[in-house]
């Protein structure tokens, strides 16, 4: 485990020592890994860090909003709103890692284009070690390691929590004190909500997962998952009323894990999958069926793609 004492003081150091006397630009997504690593890199270098929070589009219910909330007391913090460029970026893509890659490409076109009006040679990234491992065997690419275009127009990139697993990441968090809201909080894919929609990344699947997520986090929190979302899976037939739809199949996912490296599907109890069936095809009449994974990891991922 970390000792995340000595950890913060390394960090900010080796931050310090990395940007120099230049700017930086954080990329910053609301989840643990990225407001740790705005965090240490604001102690190291203060006003000469710009947060940049990308709105792509693809993010959770309320996100835009928590994140200016969260971290009102960074005054440099910068909201682009991008839904349209990451959409059009994705438009017609099935395949999962040039998903990825096209969103891993969008991303650092927008802090480049950031870094320009912040002046800013370096970008901070909250890239933790199992982002690195999965890349790097070929898992999947991960948007801010296996992701990235072969050309980066920065002096450097800084990445402070690279050697750290995610519940090593919450221990730092917690010593920096930050929100409970940011230190618990459940993960979060950093290509958001388009690997949560299996097949082409569309406006309207989109919304479905968004809300679908939304009520599976509501309605499993008081059984504590590591992780719990919904993902837009395919069509089926389904009646609603005493007509016939051909709608969307909604698989849900709630597992239990330390570090996210293996996990095991929660045993829900079916009284809560019931609510969580009933809410999701109540709430939007294009959904025709809900599902449970009961899948564990190996052999599949958490996520869908």
């Amino acid at each position: 485990m970390v000792d995340a004492p000595s950890f913060i003081e390394d960090a900010v150091e080796e931050i310090e020592g990395a940007v120099g006397d230049a700017n930086a630009i954080i990329a910053l997504s609301g989840g643990v890994d990225s407001s740790v690593a705005a965090a240490l890199a604001y102690r190291a270098i203060g006003d000469r860090l710009t947060p940049v929070y990308v709105d792509t589009g693809l993010m959770r219910k309320g996100e835009t909003d928590q994140i200016r909330e969260t971290f009102s007391y960074m005054d440099s913090l910068r909201v682009v709103e991008a839904q349209d460029r990451f959409l059009d970026a994705l438009a017609g893509i099935t395949d999962p890692e040039e998903k990825r890659h096209a969103i891993g490409e969008q991303f650092i076109r927008e802090f480049e284009r950031e870094a320009v009006s912040a002046d800013a040679d370096y970008l901070v990234q909250g890239t933790i070690y199992p982002d690195r491992i999965e890349s790097e065997g070929n898992i999947k690419s991960h948007h801010n390691v296996g992701g990235l275009p072969e050309v980066v127009d920065f002096e450097g990139l800084v990445e402070p929590v690279r050697e750290l697993y995610k519940d090593e990441v919450r221990d730092v968090a917690r010593e920096l004190g930050l929100e409970e809201i940011i230190s618990e909080r459940m993960p979060f894919p950093g290509p958001g909500l388009a690997i949560r929609v299996v097949g082409e990344v569309t406006r309207e699947k989109v919304e479905i997962a968004r809300e679908a997520c939304h009520i599976v986090e509501e309605e499993t929190a008081e059984h504590d998952p590591w992780q719990a979302f919904a993902a837009v899976v395919g069509k089926a037939t389904g009646v609603k009323g005493d007509n016939r739809v051909h709608g969307w199949i909604v698989s849900v996912r709630s597992v239990e894990s330390r570090d996210g490296m293996t996990a095991r599907a929660q045993e829900l109890p079916w009284e809560t999958l019931q609510r969580i069936q009933s809410r999701i095809t109540g709430e939007n009449e294009n959904v025709a069926r809900v599902v449970y994974d009961v899948t564990h990891k190996p052999p599949a991922t958490i996520e869908y793609e």
